[in-house]
């Protein structure tokens, strides 16, 4: 499972073209608690179909239903079907080359095309195993990329079977044709603008200052610090945009500087997105000054309370004392 985790291939394309339709596919062996394998369909970011070994396909968006195959859902599950097959034989194959007899192992391909608006057309393919880059497709040379030592095995018999030219073929042609037709049929929960809840949050006066901005479409955010008013790139740490389930995005920024530092200097976040007419500035001082405020509250309730316990404790024993001088002398 830590394999499949650590792969993470550096996309430019998706941020770059004006659209992306892009398909990622995991095989994974031996069965764990997670499907052996999934495919996963998106379009300038936003999931549209899933496939997994256990639930078969998973409806992401209704409008895929308008394309001209009768059922399209259908038509996905069953070519996930025949890549799964072929993942299988891929792994096998890759375990028995390394001597991998016992372990968790991945096998991962991601493919995609994008398209600007001036009509440039790019693609990329790409596989990993294990964790780590293995091969790479190179559209001007048509020819596949070893990522390391291990990979040169496969490359060479990859150039012999003109693997190449048939992932070429597709990404110039039919992948081009989805994302054109996605994108028009689509077009409506594409183009809608969801403008982001934001929020600063922070465990303890000495932990890092999370600036979080939740729930926005479309994809692309900015999110950025600043320190007495000026721009601010040291000590900040800038997460992955995330999906939500509900078609959204999440992201967040962090900013790790000292609670001197924070009481001494001015610090903002900002965030700059297509939804709003102005961009959102979070004041650090505010949450720092809000969390203090709740403190306050929280220790006035607990000595209001231990106030209200001492008074009645005092005047129950008042009581008693009174009660005992009213006995006469004779008893005891």
């Amino acid at each position: 499972m830590k394999s499949l985790l650590l792969l993470i291939f550096t996309l430019h394309l998706t941020s770059a073209a004006n659209h992306a339709l892009r398909f990622l596919l995991t095989g994974i062996t031996p069965r764990i608690n997670f499907p052996d394998f999934t495919a996963v369909t998106q379009l300038d970011g936003l999931q549209i179909g899933y496939y997994d070994s256990d639930s078969k396909v998973i409806r992401k968006v209704d409008w895929i239903n308008n394309t001209v195959n009768e059922d399209p859902w259908n038509s996905m599950a069953e070519d996930a079907r025949r890549y799964q097959e072929a993942f299988n034989l891929s792994i096998a194959t890759l375990m028995r080359r390394f001597n991998h007899t016992e372990g968790i192992h991945t096998w991962q391909w991601t493919i995609g095309c994008g398209l600007h608006d001036d009509g440039t057309k790019r693609g990329y393919s790409r596989y990993g195993y294990d964790g780590e880059d293995f091969l790479s497709l190179d559209l001007n040379t048509s020819n596949w990329t070893a990522a390391n030592a291990k990979a040169v095995t496969t490359k060479r018999e990859w150039e012999k079977t003109g693997k190449a030219e048939g992932h070429k073929k597709f990404l110039e042609n039919d992948c081009i044709e989805w994302l054109e037709k996605y994108v028009e049929l689509g077009r409506a929960s594409l183009e809608r603008k969801v403008p982001p809840e934001a929020s600063l949050f922070q465990k303890d006066s000495s932990s890092p200052v999370v600036c979080h901005a939740t729930g926005f479409f479309p994809k692309a955010v900015n999110i950025s610090w600043q320190k007495n008013g000026e721009d601010l790139h040291e000590d900040v740490e800038l997460r992955e945009t995330l999906p939500n389930q509900d078609g959204t995005f999440q992201k967040r920024s962090v900013l790790t500087v000292s609670p001197e530092e924070l009481d001494k200097h001015h610090y903002t976040c900002i965030i700059q997105h297509s939804s709003l007419e102005k961009e959102m500035v979070l004041q650090v001082s505010d949450l720092r000054v809000s969390g203090g405020v709740w403190m306050g509250i929280i220790v006035a309730a607990v000595v209001t309370v231990l106030i209200i316990i001492c008074v009645f404790v005092w005047m129950k024993k008042k009581k008693k004392k009174k009660k005992k001088k009213k006995q006469p002398s004779g008893q005891k």
